[in-house]
């Protein structure tokens, strides 16, 4: 066995679906070495790059949380955004979030973009496609708009995965101040929503008594991860918690994952959010992290080049500057995590598995010793021999 796949840092026991676990502390003997594996810089220059997906023909969509998206083109950042994106309301934590291909994007050539829209004193996650023609977006339409607007920047949600049925599926947060409704039937707000590739509502029966048909599962906060699983179909998804309190759950439709009824975290007052960190009828999380480590975008690992990892979890560390990696057993459950670097010194915004089987990362340059937002490539150290 090669020495990178002995060097377990911070590697933790899981003996259920609902032990708590904590961020493993920095530690100076990283794992990361030139016997491990290689970072490579694919583009520099962004401004907050959110997220990014992988075209047939081997170019990069990245977009800028500023409102801009960006193609990558045979290892060089195009210097023009594409046009034809939406107006985007931008500050705080709104801005321009994910971007997903349709499942026959080879054949309709769709894209689809979450980000937020209207004014700070009323606005709304909103999802538009549009076809993407190799230098612009053609034929752009909003297909969802979550409700009730907010008057808040914070916690959009805004990751989209389709299903294998081609379904679409949602991340909408709570709006921060705006908690309980999470656990309103008639409010999207901290709820995983379930759309037809249009946008339209699906004929499914209520998942929950007086919610719409289109409510997945709700009882979240701020939800920056989600995943689905081409092999078993697990829908696996991240989300904030407050002070302590980071979520990775495993998602079923008709559950409720019981934010603010229960948490692991404490609100930033020091006050309690609720006493309760498990009742009766609330799903627990998979994993959660206290103290927080701001889980970022989310990745499964099904690709050729880190065997060890097959059908693993990766995760970005907002707080620690960190990917992590989630062992999983082949039920899906937890049993251990790595840290698998700590040197970038720049935030994790996004994590995806490229079609070539290496990781890709997108990093804020909101950090210590960075000066512009980044798209990584992780290699193994062999990659460059």
């Amino acid at each position: 066995m090669h020495t990178w796949l002995r060097r377990f840092y911070g590697l933790i026991a899981v003996l259920g679906t609902s032990l708590p676990i904590a961020a493993a502390p920095a530690d100076k003997s990283s794992i990361e070495s030139a016997s491990d594996y290689r970072i490579v810089e694919v583009a520099a220059g962004l401004d907050h790059p959110w997220s990014l997906a992988f075209l047939p023909d081997g170019a990069i969509l990245v977009t800028e949380r500023a409102g801009r998206l960006r193609l990558i083109r045979e290892g060089q950042l195009e210097p023009e955004p594409i046009a034809g994106v939406p107006a985007v309301l931008s500050g705080g934590q709104a801005g321009l979030f994910d971007v997903v291909l349709h499942p026959d994007f080879a054949n309709n050539s769709m894209v689809y973009l979450t980000y937020a829209q209207g004014t700070p004193s009323a606005n709304a996650t909103r999802v538009a496609r549009a076809r993407f023609d190799g230098t612009a977006l053609l034929d752009l339409e909003m297909i969802f708009e979550a409700a009730p607007t907010k008057d808040t920047l914070n916690h959009f949600g805004g990751r989209m995965a389709f299903l294998p049925d081609k379904t679409l599926l949602l991340t909408l947060g709570d709006g921060f101040e705006y908690r309980e409704q999470a656990q309103s039937a008639g409010s999207d707000l901290g709820k995983i929503v379930h759309l037809a590739d249009d946008g339209t509502a699906l004929a499914d029966k209520q998942a929950f008594v007086g919610a719409p048909a289109r409510v997945y599962t709700m009882g979240h906060r701020n939800q920056q991860g989600l995943v689905v699983d081409p092999d078993s179909g697990r829908i696996y998804e991240t989300e904030h918690g407050p002070q302590g309190g980071d979520e990775l759950n495993l998602i079923e439709r008709g559950r409720n994952y019981g934010w603010p009824l229960i948490t692991y975290g404490m609100d930033y007052s020091g006050a309690f959010v609720s006493p309760f960190k498990s009742r009766p009828g609330l799903q627990q999380p998979l994993l959660q992290w206290t103290p927080s480590i701001a889980p970022s975008g989310l990745a499964l690992y099904r690709g050729d080049k880190f065997p060890a990892w097959q059908g693993d979890l990766i995760v970005g560390a907002l707080a620690f500057s960190q990917l992590r990696r989630i062992d999983l057993d082949l039920q899906g459950q937890v049993i251990g995590q790595e840290i698998l670097q700590t040197k970038l010194h720049q935030r994790i915004r996004d994590v995806r598995c490229g079609p070539d089987g290496y990781l890709y990362v997108t990093t804020d340059y909101a950090a210590v010793g960075a000066t512009t937002g980044r798209v990584l490539r992780i290699e193994p150290a062999a990659a460059a021999q």
